[in-house]
């Protein structure tokens, strides 16, 4: 089997130390990758966890370097990725990791519990996937993985604000994938599961033991790969399985004829045809949603 390799690449991870984002960092590093290490973090012992993901890196034969910058403002997003212009002079991988959780049940949610979470998935994905990707227009080249979550796209319990922002970064992907594919630049979406220090007293002690954070690292690591060719696609994973999720439209009806009124007792008659998703099919862009009423209207 030939080894996935990026020697000559440079990549960030945010939230790398510790979790998921370690995991990323350290497999990439292995690979021949020159690594910035972003997080916020500290550990048990008040040391950088950062600062010992790139210790360990460079243990191993490895080149990295720590970042510690929030990815929650423009500001930071900037130095993280001028870290590894300074240090490694391009960049060609990002993947957007960092996270935190503030769960509570919508009624009771807070507006700091609200506005903390949007600012590091969502506002966090915008402040450092922009200058990252400018300096991949210019070299015509780049990968990008957003980080979404299960919560968003089907709704977990007392994960609102959650699951508002990682469906945000969804958008994000089905936009920026249209904007940059002539630069050679590919980006997709995973949806990880893992027991982590976030999700600490999450998950039951059988589940956990299941879920360690490395099964999800194979899959980044490919769509990282120059090898990968598919963007603007959202994966999702647990404990070895990986499977691709989408949003899909349903073959619908259309009723009139785009001239007359419509009534709402038409849409309730024939409503289980609306909401049928047999036979669903994910599309590229927004426009081909639309087109799917053209052989009826003659639009």
């Amino acid at each position: 089997m030939e080894s996935i390799t990026f020697a000559n690449r440079v990549a960030i991870v945010t939230g790398a130390g510790e979790g998921i984002g370690r995991e990323y960092a350290v497999d990439l590093a292995k690979r021949g990758a020159r690594v910035v290490v972003n997080d916020i973090g500290y550990g048990l012992d008040q040391g950088r966890t950062a600062d010992k993901v790139v210790d360990e890196i460079k243990k191993a034969g490895g080149k990295a370097v720590a970042s510690f910058d929030s990815v929650a403002t423009m500001q930071g997003g900037q130095n993280i990725v001028d870290t590894a212009m300074d240090h490694f002079g391009r960049v060609d991988i990002l993947i957007n990791n960092a996270g935190i959780l503030r769960d509570r049940t919508f009624m009771k949610m807070t507006e700091k519990d609200w506005d903390e979470v949007i600012a590091v998935h969502l506002k966090g994905a915008f402040c450092v996937t922009q200058p990252a990707v400018k300096i991949m227009k210019e070299n015509g080249y780049g990968r990008i993985v957003f980080t979404a979550s299960s919560s968003g796209m089907y709704g977990n319990f007392g994960q609102s604000n959650y699951g508002a922002a990682k469906m945000g970064v969804i958008g994000i992907m089905n936009t920026l994938k249209l904007e940059t594919a002539k630069y050679n630049i590919k980006i997709n979406t995973v949806a990880p599961n893992a027991a982590t220090g976030m999700t600490r007293g999450v998950f039951p002690d059988e589940v956990t033991k299941r879920i360690r954070p490395e099964f999800n690292t194979p899959i980044v690591t490919f769509l990282c790969s120059e090898e990968n060719r598919e963007s603007g696609m959202i994966f999702t994973m647990s404990a070895g399985w990986f499977a691709r999720s989408a949003m899909v439209s349903g073959k619908g009806i259309c009723i009139g004829d785009t001239k007359r009124v419509i009534k709402a007792e038409e849409i309730r008659d024939r409503f289980d045809q609306i909401k049928n998703l047999d036979n669903a099919l994910a599309y590229d862009h927004c426009g081909q949603i639309y087109s799917l009423g053209r052989p009826l209207t003659g639009r």
